[in-house]
């Protein structure tokens, strides 16, 4: 039985009409989209109309929800065809599960009938750029003003789809001198307006068409109602629970990147000769596509495992640390692998091999890097006490 057979017959068919997408539409624009950097306006319309982008969404607010497991496989399977493209419904997707899971009844009817059809892409807004992975040092503060609501001031940087989108869940201090930290931490639920400042794309070596850009909050005002679920000191909490989500989304990114580098090394290994027969009949070469093939297989399982205790309701956050730690390692190598395999083909531009080269890393840094997932996975084995059986 296949991965996808594991899934009811509707889930599959999402599965089966997100990858068609990919081999009619995304694979034939990749490459000219990509080495120009250019945003992919038509293709994002196009996941607009599968209702890519209200997976997270339940019926009753217009979305097609899916289960944890049918998300991985949909976000691998645009990951296979263009990692930047799964990034671009990423965010999205924690940002419709922090609603859902914490909202407001009015932040839901506000924000996720358009948030389903993707009128309104959200984004989040955690990392400083002092800051990085610790997210109880922020300097983005909130402060309540004269109004009843809240004046920012601070500055985030590596924000995915950060001049398109119409929601932002911005990570902030509400109480600076709290003690923990993390109960002075809130989400305020903010939208594009004077205060707001896009101030830089910056420049990347992959991830390629989708900005990641640097905001700036200069008394930017935002209403009392923008605070999510409407109580402070809850956003830290808040925010670990939708990067259970992200870092299963990341994982499930590698997983992407991996399977189309292992699929490329394939086809090229037996339609390449050397010495008389294809190269995968050289054991130097068939050891790499065997190596590669057995950690893909590893790396999806364990993301599925974690998405499988996600949907029974269980906290995932050692489970998804390990499935982002592993697959987004297993992904790197493979790319690397796939390069040996084409040899000085797999360092030309008119190929695939090197943007998954270049793709790869993003995943082992984006999200919490691998050292946190490390420290995270660390720290829940002794809560836990030990691995279930």
């Amino acid at each position: 039985m296949g991965t996808l057979d594991l899934l009811p017959e509707d889930e599959q068919f999402i599965v089966r009409t997100v990858h068609d997408f990919v081999e009619k539409d995304v694979k034939p624009a990749v490459q000219e989209l990509e080495h120009a950097n250019a945003y992919p306006d038509a293709l994002i319309e196009r996941m607009k109309s599968l209702g890519v982008f209200g997976l997270a969404v339940p019926e009753e607010y217009g979305g097609t929800p899916v289960s944890t497991s049918c998300y991985v496989l949909i976000t691998e399977e645009l990951a296979r065809g263009w990692m930047s493209l799964a990034g671009a419904m990423g965010g999205h997707t924690v940002v419709a599960k922090l609603l859902l899971h914490f909202g407001t009844e009015e932040q839901k009817r506000r924000y996720l009938p358009k948030m389903a059809t993707g009128e309104i892409r959200a984004t989040m807004a955690l990392t400083e750029p002092g800051g990085g992975s610790d997210l109880q040092a922020l300097r983005t503060v909130a402060r309540h003003d004269a109004d009843g609501g809240y004046a920012v001031n601070g500055a985030k940087t590596w924000i995915t789809n950060a001049r398109r989108s119409g929601l932002i869940a911005l990570l902030c201090k509400t109480d600076p001198d709290a003690t923990p930290a993390h109960r002075g931490i809130s989400v305020l639920l903010v939208e594009h307006g004077p205060g707001l400042t896009v101030s830089r794309d910056l420049p990347k070596l992959g991830y390629k068409g989708v900005e990641s850009c640097e905001l700036s909050f200069e008394d930017y005002r935002a209403p009392a109602d923008a605070l999510l679920g409407g109580v402070e000191g809850k956003g830290f909490a808040q925010m670990m629970k939708g990067l259970e989500t992200g870092r299963l989304q990341v994982a499930s990114r590698a997983l992407g990147v991996g399977r189309a580098a292992l699929e490329d090394a394939l086809a090229y290994a037996q339609e390449r000769e050397s010495f008389g027969k294809p190269i995968w009949k050289h054991q130097s070469i068939g050891n790499y596509l065997a190596d590669m093939a057995t950690s893909l297989t590893a790396a999806r399982q364990l993301t599925l495992h974690a998405a499988r205790e996600a949907d029974a309701g269980r906290r995932v956050d050692m489970e998804a640390g390990m499935a982002k730690l592993f697959a987004s390692e297993t992904a790197m190598q493979i790319a690397l692998n796939a390069m040996r395999v084409h040899g000085g083909y797999g360092y030309s531009t008119e190929f695939d091999v090197e943007r998954y080269f270049r793709d790869a890393p993003l995943m082992i840094v984006g999200e919490g890097t691998n050292e946190i997932q490390r420290n995270v996975i660390a720290s829940q084995l002794v809560k836990r006490g030990g691995l279930d059986a």
